[in-house]
């Protein structure tokens, strides 16, 4: 059976001045609104064995022509996510958000999220109203998280392009996006220069591990690059096993990811409980676990990555 103490690395949280917005992002992407407390989650988590929950906000705090704002927003959340912190630090940690595309922004609330308010790591989104996180511009940013080893959860979003009618973007968009990002940023080298960032991919990277092999094609298209070198640089992110738990998926994760880089995740809630249990079910269930494997995805591998979470 499962560790009855999961450190889950990718759960959210709504602050209540951001629940009208949110459910009308979910509305807007065909998905379930979100609904969330600080008591439910706790509820939600004794229910599901997860001991600490990392918590980090899964949408843009900006519009893309709107700095200010966004630099308001992601203060306004980060100050709040805190607060919920300091209240329970037994049971929350915090990834902060980012106000990109403003890169000295970005720079200024890292700095006052990681060393005022004691966040754990930080969270971008996959794509910044439709620039990837390869792109030369955000080499600042990089510097800087990899000067401070920071954690980074790179969460999905919509891609810029049309949805598939009928096929909500969180269901079918978002994992394509993951990919995206993940080979964008690969390509272009960011964490062969910057190893120190440590990168999760959220829902087993999308379907990067089954797909891998294939885009270590790009490759030939660099010739300062092998297949190699590529499937190496894939492999040092970290992949969280949200919405992905299933016998299909675990194989192909588990066989591509390097030893240590698998966590627990549950994306509550933007994936209602009575949804995501079917997932933890699988994790429990699947049947060629090796020893001591299963408690290091629930939680000694996120003990290692964030250290003040570990047992004593």
């Amino acid at each position: 059976m499962s560790d009855p103490a999961r450190i889950d690395v990718h759960q959210h949280l709504v602050p209540p001045h951001l629940g009208r917005v949110m459910a009308e992002r979910a509305e807007a992407l065909g998905w379930p609104a979100p609904a969330w407390d600080v008591r439910s989650a706790i509820t939600m988590m004794d229910r599901r064995s997860i001991a600490t929950g990392i918590l980090s906000f899964p949408a843009p705090v900006g519009a893309p022509d709107d700095p200010a704002a966004a630099r308001a927003g992601a203060r306004g959340v980060n100050e709040y996510t805190a607060e919920v912190v300091k209240d329970r630090p037994d049971r929350f940690g915090h990834f902060a958000v980012l106000p990109l595309p403003d890169v000295d922004a970005a720079l200024a609330e890292a700095a006052h999220a990681l060393d005022e308010l004691n966040a754990d790591g930080l969270t971008v989104l996959s794509n910044v109203h439709g620039r990837y996180l390869g792109d030369p511009v955000f080499e600042p940013l990089w510097a800087e998280l990899d000067a401070r080893a920071s954690v980074v959860l790179v969460h999905p979003t919509a891609p810029p392009v049309a949805p598939v009618p009928g096929l909500p973007s969180p269901l079918v968009d978002f994992p394509y996006d993951t990919v995206r990002t993940a080979l964008h940023m690969v390509v272009n080298g960011v964490p062969r220069r910057y190893p120190r960032i440590r990168m999760i991919l959220p829902h087993a990277g999308g379907f990067l591990p089954y797909a891998a092999h294939r885009f270590a094609v790009a490759a030939r298209l660099h010739p300062d690059s092998t297949p190699e070198s590529l499937l190496d640089d894939l492999r040092s992110f970290y992949f969280d096993t949200a919405i992905s738990a299933g016998p299909a998926a675990l194989p192909s994760l588990l066989a591509f990811a390097a030893p240590g880089h698998v966590l627990y995740g549950s994306d509550f809630p933007m994936l209602p409980e009575e949804w995501g249990t079917g997932f933890d079910s699988g994790l429990d269930a699947y049947p060629h676990w090796e020893p001591g494997q299963l408690h290091a995805v629930n939680r000694g591998n996120a003990e290692l990555l964030l250290p003040r979470f570990a047992r004593t």
